[in-house]
């Protein structure tokens, strides 16, 4: 059993079946891919496990816990953190303070300190600002610290995103499409910064349009199509799948796998 267990999942919107009987384990410390062709049932899939979504039918278990259909501020607490297809930062905010707001909810402060500004809390002040910072040199952005996030370029917006969900200390989290609008050399960054985050313990669900980066990265890779499972395995398993092969054919270019 993994640190992750998806199990029968099933979403109906209508009549419309987004996702029909999915199955997957993320264990612990591993980078699990999730691809497909567009319109296949990813983001959906996410959405249910972060409880956006309600499921219709099947079982999300976290550490050995049923937590299908928890409201999304409680899978969070329990250590599942997710980034989103669209840059979702304060633009009008410096890097460093959109950082500070991912880790305002591990901060503890009292009525009474908040008012007359205790020392206890300007030393928690301190001390988040220290740890807002190494996250941005974690990420690459320390030196970007200042500047407000409207003004990074696209691919420092997307790693932006990630160091706010570092911030919350996942156990698993689940990147939806961060290559999304990179350039090569951004996304070999990026593909850098994924590995280190598994060094550190976390583990990580990702859904990626980027074929060859996927198959860089993941060490396991399940396939959907027309919201169903077609295929499960190592990057080389997957690649000469003949089923994923045929998914894939004439749907993007980027989907040539070798």
């Amino acid at each position: 059993m993994g640190l992750l267990t998806v199990r029968k999942l099933t979403k109906f919107f209508g009549g419309l079946g987004a996702v029909q009987d999915v199955d997957f384990d993320v264990t612990k410390g591993e980078i699990l891919g999730l691809i497909g062709p567009n319109g296949a049932g990813k983001t959906t899939i996410f959405n249910l496990i972060c409880g956006i979504y309600r499921a219709t039918s099947g079982n999300i278990t976290w550490k050995e816990k049923s937590i299908v259909n928890f409201l999304p501020h409680a899978v969070a607490a329990r250590g599942i953190v997710r980034t989103f297809q669209q840059n979702a930062l304060f633009q009008d905010f410096s890097v460093l303070q959109n950082v500070l707001v991912g880790l305002h909810l591990q901060s503890k402060r009292s009525l009474f300190g908040a008012i007359f500004y205790s020392r206890a809390l300007k030393n928690q002040e301190a001390m988040l600002r220290e740890k807002a910072m190494e996250i941005l040199k974690f990420v690459g952005l320390e030196e970007a610290s200042s500047e407000l996030a409207r003004n990074l370029p696209y691919g420092h917006q997307r790693t932006l995103g990630i160091a706010i969900a570092l911030a919350a200390q996942p156990d698993l989290l689940l990147l939806d499409e961060p290559a999304s609008g990179m350039n090569s050399e951004e996304t070999l960054a990026l593909m850098n910064t994924i590995n280190k985050i598994r060094e550190r313990g976390c583990s990580i669900l990702l859904v990626e349009h980027a074929i060859r980066m996927v198959m860089g990265i993941c060490d396991r890779i399940v396939v959907v199509n027309f919201g169903k499972k077609i295929a499960e395995g190592s990057p080389e398993e997957i690649q000469n799948n003949q089923e994923v092969i045929e998914a894939y054919l004439g749907v993007e270019e980027d989907a040539v796998f070798s």
